[in-house]
């Protein structure tokens, strides 16, 4: 019904247009990637939208962290294409990338002295003024990356003298104060005792639930991945084999078939 006084909307006026719809974070279409020859994946789609959280899950040797490594732009691959946001990455700079992904990779080894206030204030070079460098907002960014993973009490130490769990964490807060809109983990839990564990998929999901951010982390621990990661995709021999919720991705005869288990020996939140 037309308004007292409105013009009447005109004979075959086109519809008002759509609100596009954003780019997915990641989109992956027909990815092979080869080490000497042999490919480590084979024709891989994965699409995943801004704002989901998911997990890659598989056996040893499945492909799940070459897909990290190939997403991240640290390998090259044999065929196929990626984009980030909508922007193929074989376009991308380095420092392009890093302002769209952030990565907590396995332990690296840090060659010299560095306290662990230094190697967080790593996750500002993106945004890093080129002369000035950090500047206000960067060391706030750092202060409330430091906070929110709880690494504070840290501060000063070097951070090679940290054990194996304590330094996974320093670098997930690396990771935080880059402040990218996807980040990318391989096997953030691994050296963490129980409690670790948790609160480390407990700041995960905060981040992806508060703060928007798209989460994609390797994870052995299919438990773990069921319980906290609404969507699981599964690989196993360089392909996906499975993908969606953890009910549908990881069922009797993918946990057989799969991973080589029991089911029964298997716990997972379903």
């Amino acid at each position: 019904m037309t308004a007292p006084g409105a013009a009447p909307p005109a004979v075959g006026a086109p519809a008002a247009a759509a609100t596009p719809a954003a780019p997915a974070a990641v989109r992956i279409e027909r990815l092979t990637v080869a080490y000497r020859g042999r490919p480590a994946l084979s024709d891989v789609d994965l699409h995943i939208d801004a704002g989901e959280r998911v997990a890659l899950v598989g056996p040893n040797g499945a492909g799940k962290s070459t897909l990290l490594r190939a997403i991240a732009g640290l390998v090259e691959p044999a065929a196929g294409s990626i984009e980030l946001s909508g922007s193929p990455l074989a376009r991308l700079d380095r420092l392009a990338v890093a302002r769209r992904l952030a990565v907590v990779p396995q332990l690296p080894q840090l060659p010299f002295a560095t306290t662990v206030e230094e190697v967080v204030a790593l996750g500002r070079l993106p945004h890093e003024h080129p002369i000035r460098g950090l500047r206000p907002a960067d060391r706030a960014a750092i202060a409330a990356a430091i906070d929110r993973v709880g690494v504070g009490h840290l501060l000063g130490r070097d951070a090679r003298e940290l054990s194996l769990g304590e330094r996974q964490l320093v670098l997930l807060a690396v990771a935080v104060a880059q402040d990218a809109p996807l980040l990318v983990l391989d096997e953030p839990t691994v050296h963490l005792d129980l409690r670790h564990q948790v609160e480390v998929m407990d700041l995960l999901a905060d981040l992806n639930t508060r703060d928007g951010t798209t989460i994609l982390a390797v994870l052995h621990d299919v438990g773990l991945a069921a319980h906290f990661f609404p969507r699981l995709v599964v690989l196993d021999r360089g392909r996906v084999v499975a993908d969606g919720p953890p009910a549908e991705a990881l069922t009797d005869d993918q946990l057989r078939d799969v991973f080589g288990v029991d089911p029964k020996v298997v716990r997972l939140a379903r």
